[in-house]
């Protein structure tokens, strides 16, 4: 695929973002509480997601640990905005999504120098052994995250004096952090750290042998992607007002590793069908009873058969398909003037 395709596809990609963002402002309005719930939740998994996408989409780097990030950036949510005596400070959130994503940052770093030695599911190994360790200690350090007990009253951010205790203005919130973090995935794209993320990917030794530095760049993917799994904890804490070490658990990595993979790794919009399909579909499927897990897994399986790129991969072949047939008319309208 040409640099140009990739760009168009991606400017495509900015307008979905912009037009979807434009839509889910005014939508949810006639919405109840759990319908907002459900909307923001999906929002909040899709940043995790998208993190996690860099990291195993477009850089190629196997983690496990998704979840383990985005538990960090709860804990220390909660810890600053409901533990740290200022949870009606205006700064206290902010202070908070900071704090989540620079911890999470610096966590990637650290977890990224295995990158460097080990490929594959060997250092998918490695993150699931520090997605577990996390676990344990939300789990068993009761003085520092409240143990099996957990952190309840996290208080919604107060934005200009106002606090977004309103479940639709808490959405619109979420919505407008939602659209900052996909705006600046879609400017890191397009940059050369990008490109050189997807040469990694590709083919280390080739990037190695055009210049791109493999050490940094495998440390700057787990960072960022790391990164992004924080800042959805800093939103996740107030939005569910109660955590504990159960969302975090080893097994909440594979869903949002099942998350990337059923959108389309490697695809910008990817994380958003992704969490759709693996957070909200469930939710849809409740009428069925005790039988939404087996219908939902049913649902996985067919999907990945027919479409091993995920979701996306099903568009991109209706395209290609397009594409040829499209080329084929153009073919014969040719033929078809030559003859005459």
């Amino acid at each position: 695929m040409s640099r140009a395709s990739i760009f168009s596809r991606i400017d495509a990609n900015l307008a979905t973002i912009l037009i979807g963002a434009a839509i889910l402002w005014f939508a949810p309005a006639g919405l109840k509480s759990y319908g907002l719930y459900v909307i923001s939740f999906w929002l909040v998994m899709s940043i995790a997601a998208m993190g996690l996408n860099l990291t195993l989409g477009y850089a190629g780097l196997k983690s496990l640990a998704q979840a383990a990030f985005l538990g960090i950036g709860a804990y220390a949510t909660a810890l600053i905005t409901a533990k740290g005596g200022i949870a009606g400070a205006t700064w206290s959130w902010p202070l908070a999504f900071v704090v989540s994503g620079t911890l999470t940052f610096l966590a990637g770093v650290v977890l990224g120098f295995p990158a460097l030695r080990v490929k594959f599911h060997y250092l998918a190994f490695v993150t699931l052994a520090f997605a577990t360790l996390m676990f344990l200690i939300f789990r068993n350090e009761q003085w520092l995250t409240g143990g099996v007990y957990g952190f309840s009253n996290i208080p919604r951010p107060t934005l200009f004096g106002a606090k977004l205790n309103n479940d639709l203005a808490f959405f619109r919130f979420v919505l407008i952090v939602s659209v900052l973090l996909s705006l600046a995935m879609w400017w890191m794209l397009r940059s050369p750290w990008g490109r050189a993320f997807q040469a990694l990917r590709e083919n280390p030794l080739r990037a190695a042998s055009l210049g791109v530095n493999l050490r940094n760049y495998t440390l700057l993917a787990f960072a960022i992607g790391s990164a992004y799994g924080g800042l959805a904890g800093a939103l996740y804490a107030p939005l569910v007002e109660f955590i504990d070490p159960a969302p975090f658990a080893v097994s909440a990595s594979f869903v949002l590793l099942l998350t990337v993979v059923v959108g389309g790794q490697g695809y910008f919009l990817g994380p958003f069908l992704g969490a759709a399909f693996s957070y909200v579909l469930p939710e849809v499927l409740r009428f069925t009873g005790g039988l939404y897990l087996l219908v939902y897994a049913a649902m996985v399986l067919i999907l990945l058969l027919i479409s091993p790129q995920g979701i996306i991969g099903i568009v991109e072949k209706f395209r290609e398909r397009r594409r040829q047939k499209d080329a084929q008319d153009q073919r014969d309208a040719s033929k078809a003037m030559l003859g005459a």
